[in-house]
């Protein structure tokens, strides 16, 4: 039986349930309060990709052209190569067998096509395309969209930023690619690549923009940018278009160990290029004469820097622009036209970008005080740059770096020893980083000789063959004598 007080109870509760859902009601009615965020949920941004990209497609597709390339290599092709490689070495009898049963079938040539993509630039004829795609080329032809093929010449190659520009030889107007500003191209945004992957010819693919300023170790003048759009062998060369049609990119690299990923040079850095090559058949670089590296945080501290932004001058080029302008060795480079300094790629890029025989303003930091220098820039020859980089100072090999202590070193690393030489610099990856040598530590002796000097330490070194023992016996501030070994 229900009590007087359970329906009390009871009671109550539905009343509580109709008032509440009075309130919803009213809720829903009122375009005031719901409505509101009705109205701001449909104004939401959408981030559904494009309907469509048939329209850039059409609009830049005629100016995409394939380019194949013919080489001669001497050897008799990669079957023959193969059995030349010597697995079993000198003395391996399958190489006199082939020689007896081919004779001089070995040493003939072999025609290697080499495939990729481009784009015309103007109505005259000139083709962009990658470097790698024609150097040393013995014949280079160029098929346009409607399937019409011309004969091309190479006006000229930039080994350094994988660039080329070819001609073609027409007596019409051509289709021409418009080309765009890949500053204000943005992370995120939608791209598409036309090429010829594979010899696919005309295929595209689109993807977002992944990053920036990429460096891949390709060349001293990295600077691609990286998209998810599919690069595939044969789109090298081609073009990476935005939204409103414009190339932003040249096509150029992909890695094999990460699929979906490519790699393009901004069309900014090949504007220049493509014009130096146009009107010159060769690009000329602003060189400095430096051998340089970045600044490391102990450098800064050391050098009194508060940021670490700067450029470590390690060597001077006898006789070059640097030398002759007074900049020294241990110079810090802080600024160039009074555009600051942060790394030694920003500073061969910008010194790159000046005209040979035009003049820097270069400041650098020398003793705690900075000093301005007046540079005439000279021509950068990378052929001969390979043959006369500085040799690595003695005692530079296992990538430590010392010199002799002096009272302002000791003052600076707050040291009162006197004897043994300080470790100024440990490049990374190094034997000497390997073994946990560190800026600042002292070196009393090396395989028991005692170290007074820094000729004392490269006499010592000297001494010692390859993958033999290096025992330094080191005093280390807050630690004491220790002993570090590692192998020469």
């Amino acid at each position: 039986m229900m009590c007087a007080k359970d329906i009390v109870i009871k009671g109550n509760i539905f009343k509580c349930l109709f008032l509440l859902m009075g309130i919803a009601g009213i809720l829903l009615m009122s375009p005031g309060i719901l409505g509101k965020s009705i109205v701001l949920a449909k104004t939401t941004p959408s981030f559904n990709a494009p309907a469509s990209f048939t329209h850039l497609v059409e609009t830049v597709g005629p100016a995409v052209v394939n380019v194949r390339a013919v080489k001669t290599i001497k050897g008799g092709g990669p079957v023959f190569r193969h059995f030349q490689r010597d697995p079993r070495g000198p003395q391996d009898p399958f190489k006199d067998f082939f020689e007896r049963f081919f004779g001089d079938e070995m040493q003939k040539e072999f025609k290697q096509p080499s495939l990729g993509s481009g784009f015309i630039i103007d109505k005259e004829g000139f083709v962009v395309t990658n470097n790698h795609v024609i150097e040393n080329a013995d014949q280079i032809k160029v098929k346009l969209n409607d399937e019409s093929e011309f004969d091309a010449q190479v006006i000229g190659r930039d080994p350094s930023t994988d660039i080329a520009l070819l001609k073609l030889k027409t007596d019409h107007d051509l289709p021409v690619a418009k080309l765009g500003d890949s500053g204000a191209l943005k992370v995120g945004q939608w791209v598409v690549a036309i090429g010829s992957p594979f010899g696919l010819e005309r295929t595209v693919t689109a993807g977002i923009v992944s990053a920036k300023g990429r460096v891949i170790g390709s060349g001293p003048y990295d600077d691609f940018i990286q998209t998810d759009a599919s690069i595939n062998p044969g789109n090298s060369g081609g073009p990476l278009i935005n939204m409103q049609g414009e190339v932003v990119g040249i096509n150029t690299a992909i890695i094999a160990s990460g699929q979906g990923i490519g790699f393009a040079i901004p069309i900014n850095l090949a504007k220049g290029i493509i014009a130096q090559l146009k009107s010159e058949g060769e690009v000329s670089r602003g060189w400095l004469g430096v051998a340089i590296q970045d600044l490391s945080q102990e450098m800064a501290e050391y050098y009194g820097i508060d940021r670490k932004k700067g450029v470590f001058v390690a060597d001077v080029f006898k006789g070059d622009p640097a030398d002759e302008a007074g900049i020294k060795p241990k110079d810090i480079i802080l600024e160039v036209n009074g555009k600051p300094i942060e790394t030694s790629r920003q500073l061969t890029g910008l010194i790159a970008e000046f005209n040979v025989g035009e003049t820097a303003a270069v400041k650098v930091l020398r003793d705690g005080k900075e000093k301005t220098f007046t540079v005439k820039l000279g021509k950068r020859d990378d052929d001969k740059l390979a043959l006369r980089k500085p040799e690595p100072e003695q005692g530079e090999e296992l990538g430590i770096r010392v010199s002799d202590i002096t009272s302002e070193l000791a003052q600076r690393f707050n040291i009162s020893e006197t004897t043994g030489v300080i470790v100024m610099g440990v490049d990374a990856d190094s034997k000497g980083a390997e073994a946990d040598v560190r800026i600042g530590d002292i070196i009393k002796e090396i395989n028991h000789q005692t170290i007074e000097s820094v000729e004392d330490y490269r006499s010592a070194l000297r001494k010692i063959k390859p993958d033999e023992p290096v025992n330094f016996f080191i005093w280390r501030k807050n630690m004491g004598f220790i002993v570090v070994k590692l192998t020469k």
